[in-house]
């Protein structure tokens, strides 16, 4: 653990301090691109931050190779060499879309070709564990066709998450640390090496994402753009497809009976196996209803639009920072669910806590639409957003600005009902909008 532990903050150190000089590199390339119509900054912000992700990756798969315990990995396994070509080439194609914006076919093609250099060198899926059934062997084919089309989603998933400052990076850092949490627990308790490597992979993601979230979260001084949110989606795609495909589940030894009876005494070890698309969940549902959304529409798929999960819950009344907060929520219900239901499946408890935080996340989902105001007098005493609204003062012949000029009110102290001729910009936490620019007097 303690090395494990090492390559994380290894990892983690290198990023940041990357980024700081990569920050600068963009602005000075250029890679500064006009805001679009669906983005929610305000100011153009520098992209580019995968070179810091991919140098942390790097760092880390580096001080992995000279410690002890975890040089086996690479001795034993030829996952970690395979990880690092198949990023080299996605992080390669993400820096082109960052600075010259590629068109999303040739991405697409390029996500393929990645994913097929990893397969390549092995990193395939062997085994599929199918409830009812058990462990089933796959072919060449099956395995390296599953394993592109496990790629190849999961970084279109997260790709298509990486809208809001901090949510790509901060969703990830948490899936894979559940990720982590499982895959040690395979690899300590059970003994079984194939584990080891989705197991560093996920150490050196936590570190990647942490390293980089100091500069990205609200207001971000630097996003990572595709470089970055199509390499943390294809490292953990890697992990998912190590542990998933490469760990036989009769190492384990917890079959007793028929293999039918074992196979669903084994379900709550199944179902984790299967933990790295759960804890995409959120992304890859986005990621459907966003085809659907524009087929339906009739418009192209990869057309870029304003209607993804985090954008829906600006609009409902949620500030960006509340925003990405709820979508970290969810993420953690999901993942650390499952963990938890994994080690304690017949524990009745953990069942209803996660109903229990569930509707917690539900409540927290719609405040915006209960939002209490409070009493006038006790206006000064809660935040900004308890408040009631006030509205801006633009008519030079009211009364209302006659005496804001004539120094009797201030801008503060001009009530709702005094000045109609503007309608309010609705406010958010501490009176800074969700979307659009922030007023004056908010």
């Amino acid at each position: 653990m303690r090395e494990y532990l090492l390559t994380l903050c290894v990892t983690a150190a290198v990023t940041y301090l990357l980024t700081g000089p990569v920050r600068k590199f963009a602005i000075a390339s250029g890679a500064m691109p006009e805001i679009r119509a669906r983005d929610v900054h305000r100011e153009p912000t520098p992209r580019l931050g995968g070179i810091a992700m991919f140098g942390g990756l790097c760092a880390g798969l580096l001080v992995a190779d000279h410690l002890e315990s975890l040089n086996g990995v690479f001795e034993l396994s030829n996952e970690p060499r395979a990880l690092l070509s198949g990023a080299a080439v996605i992080w390669l194609i993400g820096v082109l879309d960052d600075k010259f914006e590629i068109d999303a076919l040739i991405k697409l093609g390029g996500q393929f070709i990645a994913a097929g250099v990893m397969v390549m060198q092995g990193l395939t899926v062997l085994y599929l564990p199918i409830p009812g059934v058990g462990m089933v062997s796959l072919t060449q084919w099956q395995g390296n066709l599953l394993a592109v089309a496990l790629v190849v989603i999961t970084i279109n998933a997260v790709n298509f998450v990486d809208g809001l400052d901090g949510l790509a990076a901060g969703m990830v850092c948490i899936a894979a640390s559940a990720f982590f949490l499982y895959a040690y627990r395979i690899w300590f308790r059970y003994g079984i090496e194939e584990a080891a490597p989705a197991t560093l992979f996920a150490a050196i993601l936590i570190g990647m994402c942490l390293g980089f979230l100091p500069h990205n979260m609200h207001p971000a001084r630097i996003f990572m753009g595709d470089s970055g949110s199509m390499l943390i989606g294809l490292v953990l795609a890697a992990g998912a497809i190590s542990v998933t495909g490469q760990v036989d589940g009769d190492a384990m030894r917890l079959f007793a009976g028929g293999e039918r009876a074992a196979t669903h005494a084994m379900l709550p070890v199944f179902i984790p196996l299967l933990l790295p698309l759960t804890i995409i969940a959120i992304p890859f549902a986005d990621l459907v209803l966003a085809i659907v959304r524009r087929t339906w529409q009739g418009k192209s798929p990869f057309a870029a639009d304003r209607g993804h999960l985090h954008h829906r819950l600006l609009e409902i009344g949620h500030s960006h920072s509340r925003a990405v907060l709820i979508m970290y929520f969810w993420s953690a219900l999901i993942a650390f669910g499952m963990v938890a239901y994994s080690v304690h499946s017949a524990s009745m408890w953990i069942v209803l806590l996660i109903v229990a935080l569930s509707a917690l996340g539900l409540v927290l989902l719609l405040l915006p639409r209960f939002t209490p105001r409070a009493p006038r007098w006790m206006e000064a005493f809660v935040p900004p957003r308890y408040r009631r609204r006030r509205t801006q003062v633009v008519a030079s012949s009211t009364p209302a600005r006659d005496a804001v000029e004539s120094g009797a009110v201030t801008h503060e102290t001009v009530d709702e009902s005094e000045e109609t001729d503007r309608e309010p910009v609705s406010a958010g936490v501490n009176g800074a909008t969700a979307v659009g620019p922030r007023s004056r007097f908010n």
